[in-house]
């Protein structure tokens, strides 16, 4: 079956640009112009994926974001912008957009992200085993979920890959372009600060106190692990 992607762009040119060339690539695509509809569309139609720019009229694209996230849905999303700003770009990283791209943007590079962030990492997961369980931390493998305590920590996609990657390696350090290449699934379109803005967010939803973490760990002028504490 295709891979549904809900744009939300308010350029016309744009949109059209974007429709020919990833339905091509054998996407289906809908779109809106505006926040607000998009937002409504994104719960009507659950697309695989979301090219969400930040511009728009009704509400911008990181309230967008926002309230994809706050409702519990965690596909995909990918903003578009033309702001160069750093704050703008980390913003939208922390309000649980999974990747970034700046116009203008080349098409094979934003198929390359979109293809990337389809990917889940749950599929490579060893069929002899449905769940990983550390101390009160539960991943899932059916459910693509995580629990703390058996309640679910909402993540998003790139959130749970993240999570799972490390977690099947324990005590392993990755640097941020290991974890871009084997989780973000490419190798040159990376950007590592989107590794730092995921971990920061994934720390705050696992972690008992993000602050003094003690499931992911930075070990200075490497890298991330993740630390196993018990395995039940």
């Amino acid at each position: 079956m295709s891979k549904t992607i809900l744009i939300i762009e308010d350029e016309l040119t744009i949109v059209d640009i974007l429709k020919f060339h990833l339905e091509r690539e054998g996407f289906v695509c809908h779109s809106s112009g505006n926040g607000l509809k998009g937002l409504r569309m994104a719960a009507e139609i659950s697309p695989d994926l979301i090219l969400l720019d930040i511009m728009l009229p009704g509400i911008d694209g990181l309230e967008v974001c926002k309230r994809i996230r706050d409702q519990g849905l965690q596909v995909p999303i990918i903003m578009l912008t033309a702001r160069e700003e750093e704050a703008d770009k980390v913003m939208g990283l922390e309000l649980g957009a999974d990747d970034y791209v700046t116009k203008p943007f080349a098409l094979k590079e934003l198929t390359a992200r979109i293809k990337a962030n389809m990917r889940r990492s749950a599929s490579d997961a060893p069929n002899d085993d449905t769940a990983l369980r550390y101390d009160n931390l539960t991943i899932d493998l059916n459910s693509i979920d995580a629990k703390k305590d058996g309640k679910s920590l909402e993540l998003s996609q790139k959130e749970f890959d993240l999570l799972l990657y490390m977690a099947k390696h324990p005590n392993q350090v990755f640097t941020r372009d290991e974890l871009m290449e084997n989780v973000w699934n490419y190798e040159y379109y990376g950007d590592v600060r989107t590794v730092d803005v995921t971990i920061r967010r994934l720390r705050e939803k696992v972690e008992d106190n993000p602050a003094e973490p003690k499931l992911i760990l930075t070990r200075r002028g490497m890298g991330y692990f993740f630390q196993l504490i018990a395995d039940n």
